[in-house]
């Protein structure tokens, strides 16, 4: 049985040069960043020359590069610290946010009786701006606007600028989730005006629980974990040197390879796209995935013309196969209730059919996407 790793935007495979970084780290340099000592210094500095490393990519200051343990962690701080200490008393977001946001605001609204609006979606799951903008101009509280750059089940990738131009305009702070954005496509935070990105190793070749919070230097936070010193104060806790090594590797060959990488990807995805509708006509793309030019390159999320019993066995048909892939976020995968995203954009009727996402990666070949496809048709005439 073929092995075919089909959902990359979950998490993906590390690569070579980072686990070794990781290992030298971890038999080389294990003293305590804090520590005073050689073997302390010697980890701190690799530390803050990580931090210097993402900055350059970003075209930030150092001083605006926080490590977490990754994207969740990340957005959490990042929109619990504006509640909490920038004022903000009404935050716009989207009912397509990853849960990471959404979980997040949900509770802020409990705890301190926040305003929590949600901008209206077209059918392809893309916020109105028009809306966007009304809601920024309803009243006269603080704002945070909350988007994702790129959706982490359909793809679709936010007008940066757009968004940017109207927080601006309004005075509204801007937090954008991107997770699955940071390693794929190159920013650069003087360009783009967003007060606060995040990002994950994992979702670009690097380690698990490793991440990063930009935080603009003008917005003056406070830490959520509180103890030692690390982190210059904004999170406390003995920093996971090792992670931090393998972050930095991930994120420069991720950045140095970047073009390259997006050609090779985004042809695979042609591939998918075309091979599967000649195969499978009546296949649907849901939001944009199916669009080259306003979704991501990493993944597809096909609503396929199956119905009833035989949907239920999609997935599991698939596994047996060696196939992996999934329905949404793997942040979800114990739950009952399906994809939150598509509940959003699909009607019931087209929530019948079964939806998979498929992401691809630089290790991605065409002749798995040839074996995946040829395993659908299996099950269509099954």
């Amino acid at each position: 049985m073929q092995k075919v790793y089909l959902d990359n935007a979950a998490t993906t495979q590390v690569r070579a040069s980072v686990i070794q970084k990781m290992q030298e780290a971890l038999t080389e340099c294990y003293g305590n960043p804090s520590s005073t000592h050689s073997f302390g210094r010697s980890a701190k500095t690799a530390i803050e020359k990580t931090r210097k490393t993402i900055a350059r990519y970003l075209n930030a200051h150092p001083s605006e590069i926080i490590f977490t343990s990754g994207g969740t962690e990340a957005d959490n701080m990042i929109l619990r610290c504006a509640v909490r200490d920038l004022g903000v008393q009404t935050i716009i977001t989207s009912k397509i946010e990853h849960h990471a946001v959404l979980h997040t605001v949900e509770l802020l609204e409990k705890e301190y009786n926040i305003q929590v609006c949600y901008v209206g979606l077209d059918s392809y799951g893309n916020p109105d701006l028009e809306h966007l903008a009304a809601l920024l101009q309803q009243d006269d509280t603080k704002k945070l606007v909350s988007l994702m750059h790129i959706n982490n089940e359909i793809g679709n990738l936010l007008d940066m600028d757009a968004v940017v131009e109207l927080c601006k305009k309004h005075q509204a702070l801007f937090h954008s989730d991107t997770v699955q954005s940071l390693g794929h496509y190159a920013f650069d935070v003087q360009k783009i005006q967003a007060d606060f990105l995040t990002a994950a190793a994992h979702k670009f070749h690097g380690p698990k629980g490793i991440g990063f919070a930009f935080v603009r230097r003008n917005l003056r936070i406070q830490p959520i974990l509180v103890g030692g010193s690390q982190e210059r104060g904004f999170r406390a806790g003995t920093e996971a040197f090792h992670n931090i090594v393998g972050l930095e590797e991930a994120f420069i060959a991720a950045n140095e390879n970047l073009a390259q990488e997006q050609a090779y990807v985004l042809d695979l995805k042609k591939y998918f796209i075309d091979e599967l509708k000649a195969v499978l006509p009546e296949v649907v793309f849901n939001g944009h995935s199916g669009d080259l030019e306003k979704s991501t390159y990493t993944l597809v999320n096909v609503r396929l013309p199956f119905d009833g019993q035989k949907s239920q066995m999609l997935l599991f048909q698939l596994d047996i196969k060696g196939i992996a892939c999934s329905k949404g976020s793997a942040c979800q995968s114990g739950s009952s209730l399906g994809s939150h995203v598509l509940t959003e954009i699909l009607s019931e009727e087209e929530m019948k059919k079964p939806s998979i996402r498929f992401s691809f990666s630089k290790d991605t070949t065409k002749q798995e996407l040839a074996y995946v496809i040829n395993e659908l048709v299996v099950f269509s005439n099954q």
